[in-house]
């Protein structure tokens, strides 16, 4: 968890001590205050310091029973803050992968050019539908969500309009490990890498892969997305960070040019590819 994350949780748990400290009726203990919201102790607590980051209903039930309804908006304000960083996938899957399709579509549609790093499967704006099917159906069962799969798949295949729209420019960094990541059927990934071979050359799509054997200056790490160079959104097994401090989006790009270095584009890239799907057995 990031190191700004967690001091911004602290606060806000501090903030809600203050809450609960100056009650206008009253000082209340932890437990006390427990019981009125039929609480476990441990939960007030948790929350207080930082070791819980509390819901929306959590904040509204906090302040009601500290007779405090005003500062409700101030808490908001403060955990979409935080929550704005780190989006754990708990809570943005509650409702399927449907809806944080939804909302990757209307970030990309405002972003003109783009610059990713693919560690481990083929970058989305390039999945073909029953690869990127395949994909949500195992996260769904990993991560107990509700399994919308199909409805994902063609919120996914809608961002793909993307890649034809002029003044778009996707630059694209694959290791070469993503590529043979059997996910999904020996049938399927066959396919996925031809529509993958078929987009080098495309105006709007610079395709570079990462060689296997190709040296290194850094490990191949988690994916991440460079966003018109003031955003960068990455991800981890619980949580998807969307980072936006200037600092952080200058260390992600320094990243993606030091993979690009060990890239091959064009011709060497669909040669890369190529041996990759001879490789599959159908």
């Amino acid at each position: 968890m990031s190191t700004d994350y967690q001091r911004a949780r602290e606060e806000l748990g501090r903030r809600l001590r203050e809450l609960r400290v100056e009650c206008p009726d009253g000082r209340l203990t932890g437990t006390e205050l427990a019981e009125r919201l039929g609480w476990p102790q441990s939960k007030v607590s948790k929350v207080e310091n930082g070791r819980q980051t509390p819901t929306d209903d959590d904040l509204r039930a906090w302040v009601e029973a500290t007779g405090q309804a005003a500062v409700l908006g101030e808490l908001r304000a403060r955990l979409r803050g935080f929550e704005s960083h780190i989006r754990s996938w708990r809570r943005q899957l509650a409702s399927g992968h449907r809806p944080v399709q939804e909302t990757w579509n209307a970030v990309v549609a405002d972003a003109r050019t783009l610059h990713v790093w693919e560690s481990s499967i083929v970058n989305g704006l390039l999945q073909t539908a029953d690869y990127a099917r395949h994909i949500f159906e195992r996260h769904a069962e990993l991560q107990k969500s509700p399994p919308d799969a199909e409805d994902a798949v063609r919120a996914r295949m809608k961002r793909q309009e993307w890649l034809y729209r002029p003044g778009k420019r996707l630059n694209l960094l694959m290791w070469e490990g993503a590529l043979r990541a059997e996910t999904c059927p020996p049938e399927v990934l066959a396919a996925q890498l031809d529509r993958l071979a078929g987009v080098v050359g495309m105006d709007t799509v610079r395709l570079g892969i990462v060689p296997l054997d190709a040296a290194l200056r850094l490990s191949p790490s988690n994916a991440f997305w460079v966003l018109d160079n003031r955003l960068v959104i990455t991800e981890d097994w619980h949580a998807e960070l969307w980072l936006d401090d200037v600092e952080t989006v200058g260390l992600y790009r320094r990243v993606w040019e030091t993979f690009a270095e060990s890239a091959v584009f064009g011709g060497e890239a669909q040669q890369v590819i190529a041996r990759v799907r001879r490789s599959i057995r159908v």
